[in-house]
């Protein structure tokens, strides 16, 4: 089934009432989300946008570029989103990978440059405040008169491109089934009612926040707020009208920072949802010690919408993902596909109708990274618990091997955050003259600052902590962690700006 014709199936009896409310206070129906769609769905189909054809989209986000995702999927084209932070030479590489017959791109965006139209290309503008030439032909077109594309559960919906921080970037292509499979899980697990009103802060260029909030009020047929961006003010003022907000970890720990944010604010809430990038455990226990509530954490990427969560009745465990949704199998393995017992760390493997079907006109890394029975290789390392929670300790490629022993970042990254006075580190590994690999740890304080001083008093508190071979060399102090758009840090820029931080003989604490 085309994944517009189960959205609409939800919606079509309650078309007065409210689908989202703007920042502004402009209110939109279910009538006019119906509305929307069918002119932007008319735009595409007069502008030759069928099956499978690709839409490349740049642009802030805004209720426009809502609908055009989802008259995308009525006619059955292919929606591409772009992080809004790409630039001239990035977007270049996804504008010949895939190919598009339309570019939807803020005026600001270098998609809208002039070597970025030719004439087998559409660009048409979309700006912040959802006006532009896409919206001006939306406005001009009728909002009936093109039928939902019948097509197959396995055609793709969406292609999403991976972060790229090592190699090219790949095209993850997610199907209709692939998103509604996932959409009901979702529903079903975080149990959503019809008086729910979604908080939604998250940018719509990403699984998060295109995905997994917005087809959840859609199956759902009920209401949101719907910010541009995460503001702490507009945050704390509308919180009091919703009844779950989903965000990235930064965006707790921002609200625990102020001290309007208080558990008569949020009292009425009925869920926090976190993802995108761990969460830390103190932020976790923060936040239930400030407002009552346990902060549900799930873990999804990019090629598989989500996989686990933890329970929306039952214990929420700080460091946890939970366990695997309904119709979800999670196994950890050994690099050759082994499995491995509960509580032992290895490459974790998910199977399931979340699952993409494969990279963009790549079948060679497709096949690469899908065992023959049909599990996909995530990357992630992790371990599965005996109650069958799933715990992330790194990425595989975050790994630090050193003096031949395994180290993985997660274990020390708790254990150096909960040093009095750090607020937040990441643990990488540095080339080392003796060890191959040393670890190294960038550490955030609570009041800025730090000497070698100050280094070596936490390495000797993590020397009671932790067994040697996984206590940080060297820890450097920097006034931030580099993060991404999600939230996510990158620790291939740690790794490349502290390249030669063994090159210096002298190791903090020995």
């Amino acid at each position: 089934m085309n994944l517009y014709r189960l959205f609409e199936s939800r919606f079509e009896g309650r078309l007065e009432d409210t689908f989202l409310e703007t920042i502004d206070g402009d209110r939109l129906t279910y009538a006019d989300l119906a509305d929307g769609v069918g002119r932007h769905a008319r735009v595409l189909v007069d502008g030759g946008v069928g099956l499978g054809d690709r839409v490349l989209v740049q642009a802030e986000k805004s209720v426009a570029g809502l609908f055009l995702y989802l008259a995308c999927l009525r006619v059955g084209a292919v929606f591409i989103p772009l992080n809004t932070s790409y630039r001239r030479d990035e977007v270049r590489y996804f504008l010949d990978d895939a190919e598009p017959s339309l570019v939807v791109c803020d005026p600001s965006s270098p998609l809208c440059s002039e070597d970025a139209a030719d004439v087998e290309r559409t660009v048409l503008t979309l700006d912040v405040a959802g006006g532009g030439s896409l919206s001006a032909r939306a406005r001009a077109a009728p909002p009936t008169g093109v039928d939902i594309a019948e097509v197959p559960g396995d055609h793709t919906a969406a292609i999403l491109y991976t972060s790229g921080t090592t190699g090219q970037p790949k095209g993850a292509m997610l199907t209709h089934d692939n998103l509604a499979s996932n959409a009901k899980a979702l529903h079903e697990a975080w149990g959503f009612i019809d008086d729910d009103v979604l908080l939604h802060a998250l940018p719509i260029f990403h699984t998060h926040g295109l995905f997994v909030a917005l087809h959840c009020v859609l199956l759902n047929a009920t209401g949101m707020l719907f910010l541009p961006r995460f503001d702490l003010d507009s945050v704390l003022r509308l919180l009091p009208r919703a009844t779950v907000m989903m965000g990235v970890p930064t965006y707790y720990t921002r609200l625990l920072a102020s001290p309007e944010f208080t558990a008569e604010l949020c009292g009425h809430m009925r869920l926090f949802v976190s993802g995108s990038a761990p969460l830390r455990a103190e932020t976790f226990e923060q936040f239930q010690r400030r407002t009552g509530h346990a902060i549900l954490e799930r873990y999804g990427m990019t090629e598989t919408g989500m996989n686990t969560s933890n329970p929306l009745a039952g214990p929420r465990i700080a460091g946890t993902v939970g366990r695997p949704l309904p119709g979800v199998e999670v196994r950890v393995c050994e690099s050759d596909g082994t499995p491995l017992a509960a509580g032992a760390v290895g490459e974790l493997e998910v199977r399931g109708p979340n699952v993409f079907k494969g990279y963009w006109r790549k079948p060679d890394k497709t096949r690469a990274e899908f065992r023959d029975d049909g599990f996909f290789r995530t990357g992630d390392l992790g371990l599965i618990d005996e109650n069958g929670y799933v715990t992330i300790v790194g990425r595989s490629k975050d790994m630090i091997i050193s003096g031949g022993f395994n180290v993985y970042p997660k274990e020390i990254e708790n254990a150096i955050d909960r040093l009095p006075g750090v607020r937040e580190s990441a643990v990488f590994g540095v080339a080392h003259p003796d060890f191959g690999e040393g670890v190294a740890a960038a550490v955030v304080l609570e009041d800025g600052g730090g000497d070698a001083g100050h280094a070596r008093a936490l390495i000797a508190r993590l020397k009671d902590r932790l067994a040697g071979y996984k206590v940080p060399k060297r820890i450097v102090f920097v006034a931030e962690l580099p993060r991404n758009a999600m939230g996510k840090v990158e620790k291939n820029r740690l790794r490349e700006t502290f390249a030669d931080l063994f090159s210096v003989t002298e190791e903090q604490g020995g």
